[in-house]
């Protein structure tokens, strides 16, 4: 019985044995076939998966173009960056590693909370930067220590540097790092997400950015499975940005920074002919080089506090009421439409009464009979407000449109505006009013409604002086290695089809403003023969005059507090015989047009005509291919 039991039980071992081997054998079957598969079927895709885990493509930052100035000179350039970064790994203390940098080169308390804060977030082997923008002899010092620090590494990059300051602030912009909104909002790129890349925030910078910024180069590297980097295999640089080339001259622009003093101002001057902007200043400015590697909270606080606005590019974006020098815009207007002529007379006694509201001249006793020209002259407010109530606000709307107010003109910036040219529709569709013969008296005197660019004004000046050429303003005038699209064109097209004889007896008023005995800027005339200018005087008011004050003479505009003060503007051009050059400048609350702003726009004009080359034989035989080597090509 035992023994048939042994058996049964030894057949039964040796079944599950056989199943079981069998199973053993079939999943080391299974097993063998899969490495096989693995290892000679798809070696090749398999070490070609190892060596990318292996090796790694690097983006490199190319090296953005520059900018010069219509000479060549160096206005945005790249420099060495000497900076100082950690690796936490190689240190045994943190802390202890800086506060023995900071015996040798003051490590900002900003900069150090920063350090600490990102060596909790980052991997121990990754650089975390320290200190940018050293001087040689602070990297000479931290270098001749550098045994002494451990984790401490000194490293030379690219950063941008403006060499001129505040002086081209508004004009050229900046470059910042790279924001969320950036990412959100520009074109997809793989270089706006290298740590540390930065891209043009503001001014020629933002607008040409992709141009000056370049195409990125490659780094072949072999890394380890925790992806520090052991060795370089491979580089290729990338393309470096254009270079570009303004119309603007960095000496004129020293010039006119320098003339504007620490007033809130603009000035604008540029070629009549071309549309070329030599000049563009906007002051208070600020320097351009305290956001490439980030403005400082305090530094950001003051520029933001500043009532005089430094951020604000005042030539572009600054809105004000022209004053007087609309009055050319009023005039042309009335002759064209037939409504006046040359010879017609009005007689200012001073005021005009419009129903029970009376309507001042700004000369207490008026001006007696005057023609056309005189009126120009003397700028008597009530010979204009006559001429604007017969022609009407549409057609002067029309006139001044013609001559770029009232809209942007297209200019290489963003934020340009558009200032304001009201008409009959303007004020119907916006304020849900009737237009008024009041309102109109206002916009003849260039105030009201009436808003206008410092840009703006220096365009409408060189459209008159050209003889009614619809030129346009630029600042790039060249991208390497091409010059920009859109060069001058033929002037007869752009003839805006203004009478000849209508501009003659304008041009002529413009004359004598600055050169008759009675002209409201006779103070400021050019005395060089062959240089003598035409201009324009305006004040214009930012608040309403009272009678009583009107009576008394009391708290006159340099009397006031600042910002009660009338903006003082002036336009102008010269040569008057053969006209080159057109200027305008606005001083905010600065008074009077003639004493605050007639004296600096003759000091532009004559330091423009001075650096002409065709005036100046050191600059005759300039080239616009822009120079490789810092310096004037003149």
């Amino acid at each position: 019985m035992s023994k048939s039991r042994d058996k049964e039980k030894a057949r039964v071992f040796t079944r599950r044995s056989l199943l079981l081997a069998g199973g053993q054998a079939a999943v080391m079957s299974v097993l063998a076939g899969r490495l096989y598969y693995l290892q000679v079927i798809q070696s090749d895709e398999y070490t070609m998966m190892a060596n990318d885990n292996r090796m790694n493509i690097r983006l490199l930052a190319p090296l953005r173009g520059r900018i010069l100035d219509r000479f060549g000179e160096e206005v945005a350039s790249n420099r060495q960056n000497y900076r100082v970064v950690l690796i936490r790994e190689q240190t045994k203390s943190v802390e202890e590693t800086l506060d023995r940098l900071s015996d040798l080169v003051p490590v900002a308390e900003a900069d150090r909370a920063r350090v600490l804060k990102e060596t909790k977030r980052k991997r121990g082997f990754v650089p975390i930067p320290v200190m940018e923008n050293l001087t040689w002899a602070e990297f000479a010092t931290i270098n001749v220590h550098v045994p002494e620090l451990p984790g401490i590494q000194l490293d030379v990059g690219e950063t941008r540097y403006y060499p001129f300051g505040p002086l081209f602030a508004h004009t050229v912009g900046y470059v910042g790092a790279v924001s969320e909104k950036d990412l959100q909002n520009q074109e997809p790129d793989p270089l706006l997400e290298l740590p540390g890349f930065r891209i043009g925030k503001n001014g020629i910078e933002k607008f040409y950015d992709r141009s000056l910024r370049g195409t990125a180069g490659t780094s072949r590297v072999e890394a380890n499975a925790y992806g520090r980097v052991i060795r370089e295999l491979s580089r290729q640089e990338g393309r470096p940005g254009n270079d570009l080339v303004l119309t603007i001259d960095a000496e004129l622009q020293k010039f006119a920074t320098t003339r504007m003093g620490v007033e809130s101002a603009a000035a604008t001057i540029l070629d009549i002919h071309t549309g070329d902007i030599l000049a563009m200043v906007s002051v208070p400015s600020f320097d351009p080089n305290s956001f490439t590697t980030g403005i400082s909270t305090k530094e950001w606080r003051g520029l933001q506090g500043n009532p005089k606005h430094p951020l604000s590019n005042k030539a572009v974006a600054g809105q004000y009421p022209p004053g007087s020098t609309f009055k050319m815009m009023v005039a042309l207007a009335a002759l064209e439409a037939g409504v006046i002529s040359s010879e017609y007379q009005v007689y200012c006694n001073g005021s005009t009464k419009l129903g029970r509201h009376k309507f001042h001249c700004w000369k207490r006793g008026g001006h007696g009979k005057l023609k056309l020209r005189q009126a120009i002259e003397q700028s008597c407010d009530v010979y204009f407000y006559d001429i604007a109530r017969k022609v009407g606000i549409d057609k002067i709307a029309e006139m001044a449109n013609r001559f770029g107010l009232g809209h942007t003109l297209g200019l290489d910036l963003r934020g340009e505006r558009a200032g304001l040219i009201p008409t009959t529709d303007w004020k119907r569709a916006v304020r849900g009013q009737r237009w008024q013969v009041g309102d109109t008296f206002n916009a003849g005197i260039g105030q009201g409604f009436v808003l206008s660019t410092p840009l703006q004004l220096a365009v409408m000046t060189a459209r008159l002086a050209n003889g009614g050429k619809a030129v346009t303003p630029r600042l790039v005038r060249q991208i390497d290695p091409e010059p920009v699209e859109g060069e001058a064109p033929d002037p007869i097209d752009l003839d805006m089809g203004i009478g000849k004889a209508s501009l003659r007896i304008v041009l002529a008023g413009m004359f004598d403003v600055v050169n008759s005995k009675r002209g409201t800027g006779r103070g400021s005339k050019i005395k060089i023969k062959g240089w003598e200018m035409a201009g324009k005087s305006g004040t214009a008011q930012v608040r309403r005059i009272s009678k009583k004050e009107r009576l008394t003479g009391v708290l006159k505009s340099n009397e006031r507090p600042w910002k009660e003060r009338d903006h003082a503007l002036f336009v102008a051009y010269a040569p008057f015989d053969e006209p080159r050059y057109a200027v305008s400048v606005i001083i905010e609350h600065g008074g009077s047009g003639s004493r605050a702003a007639a004296p600096i726009a003759r000091d532009l004009l004559q330091e423009a005509l001075r650096l002409d080359p065709v005036r100046n034989k050191t600059r005759a035989n300039f080239t616009t291919k822009p120079a490789r080597k810092r310096g004037r090509n003149a």
